[in-house]
């Protein structure tokens, strides 16, 4: 069986935070906008479900927060149990219950989970974090690198599980440079920091993306990553293994974790291994960061 990856991102845009620094969409879907993101989902799953050819690791990426939505909670249940699927994760922010997670394959679960700090309190947080630990769940915790909040990821760092990888987004549209001591403080927390910190060269260069990683929407277009806006086929169509192929990347730069994580020459698939759909380091491989 292939090993294939989808980054699904339907129509969802509506979130229970209003992070300032959140570069995503700020909107209130309507009830036909939600019903219109189930019936993609569903489709989407269904569709999965059918493709036992390929062993399957899907990533929900959403605009908004999909947790809170009771389609999501559900299709990664239904999802977590199929045979052919090897992992099913999701970006979140951690603001729903989570007991639902007793009801999947837990050993198939991924949580990607964001710390907000003008959203929620961080014992509350760090209480969800241990729950999805306790049940077996491989997830990572990480939080966008504001210097403000500093005492606060220094504090989100020793109230979690040592063995749960903590990184660190760089701040986007910043008006200064960080300082040097700040991308030390930041270092200390995320080996991988300044990784994310700056661009990667990766025109012409060699990415997984578009080959055997690949993005989704709720009309089931592919394209090779959320970065890249050429359609390269669709999943609903009977030819859609036959988009799938190496190609060099077009853009000059990435910089974005869910796109250079999969650019050859980083090799960072040999760092997070089997916690790449979710972003989470074994302990035994951070320890050599």
């Amino acid at each position: 069986m292939t090993d294939l990856a989808i980054l699904y991102r339907g129509p969802l845009a509506s979130c229970n935070y209003s992070c300032t620094y959140c570069p995503f969409a700020k909107r209130r879907d309507t009830a036909a906008q939600l019903q219109h993101d189930r019936q993609c989902l569903e489709r989407f799953t269904a569709w999965i479900e059918q493709q036992t050819d390929h062993c399957w690791g899907i990533l929900f990426t959403p605009w908004g927060e999909a947790l809170t939505r009771r389609w999501y909670r559900q299709a990664m249940e239904h999802l977590s149990h199929l045979p052919h699927i090897r992992k099913v994760a999701v970006q979140t922010n951690l603001s729903c219950e989570v007991d639902w997670l007793q009801r999947c394959r837990v050993d198939r679960l991924g949580i990607w989970a964001s710390f907000h700090p003008t959203e929620v309190a961080l014992d509350r947080f760090a209480a969800k974090v241990h729950q999805v630990r306790q049940l077996g769940v491989s997830l990572s915790v990480g939080v966008v690198g504001v210097p403000e909040h500093r005492e606060q990821i220094a504090q989100l760092r020793t109230a979690i599980p040592p063995d749960v990888y903590v990184w660190i987004n760089a701040q986007g549209r910043r008006t200064r440079k960080y300082f040097d001591e700040e991308v030390a403080f930041f270092r200390a927390i995320d080996p991988l920091f300044e990784l994310n910190l700056k661009r990667h060269r990766s025109g012409g260069r060699a990415c997984r993306t578009g080959e055997t990683v690949f993005t989704v929407d709720g009309t089931g277009a592919m394209r090779r990553c959320h970065f890249i806006d050429t359609v390269i086929g669709n999943i609903y169509r009977d030819d859609w293994l036959e988009a799938l192929k190496p190609r060099p990347c077009e853009r000059a730069f990435c910089r974005c974790h869910i796109g250079y994580v999969h650019l050859e020459h980083l090799q960072l698939d040999r760092v997070f291994g089997n916690g790449i759909l979710e972003r989470s380091i074994a302990p035994e491989r951070l320890a050599n960061l």
